[in-house]
């Protein structure tokens, strides 16, 4: 069975001071990328149709605006995605969040757009057993990618 192509994927970070490294986190999508892929979710994949994934790096204040405009809620919240390829992930609540987590800043920023990858494929966390299937899954992805696995 041949492998599938992989969409490209950017990451821009929409933040003035942020102390993420952009660098870091494209080379850990790049292998999350691939894993995510594997874990076909039950819902039809929309990433195998998407060319490119477009990841956006913002604040609380900006999430909370597309949280508003798009799901009619104000708040800020993690991630963000869209079915034709657009990740939003707060980089203000992973830095909240994350020590709570037992996570670093930027594996905590990981985690978010593993889980937008698992929502691009077919995942959805919209129940109580979804939601601990997905979270599952996305520890599972970031435990490997940090440890260094394909």
């Amino acid at each position: 069975m041949p492998l599938p192509i992989l969409p490209r994927f950017e990451v821009y970070d929409h933040t003035d001071k942020s102390s993420m490294s952009v660098s870091w986190l494209c080379a850990k999508i790049e292998k999350a990328l691939p894993i995510c892929l594997e874990e076909c979710g039950p819902e039809e994949a929309d990433i195998r149709g998407v060319e490119e994934i477009e990841i956006n790096l913002v604040s609380d204040e900006t999430i909370g605006e597309v949280h508003a405009e798009f799901m009619d809620d104000p708040d800020p919240t993690d991630v963000i995605t869209f079915q034709h390829g657009e990740i939003f992930v707060s980089l203000d609540t992973a830095r909240r969040e994350g020590p709570v987590n037992g996570l670093e800043f930027q594996e905590e920023v990981l985690l978010y757009v593993i889980h937008g990858l698992l929502h691009l494929n077919g995942y959805t966390d919209l129940s109580e057993p979804e939601r601990t299937d997905m979270h599952t899954r996305q520890e599972s992805i970031l435990r490997r990618v940090l440890a260094g696995a394909n």
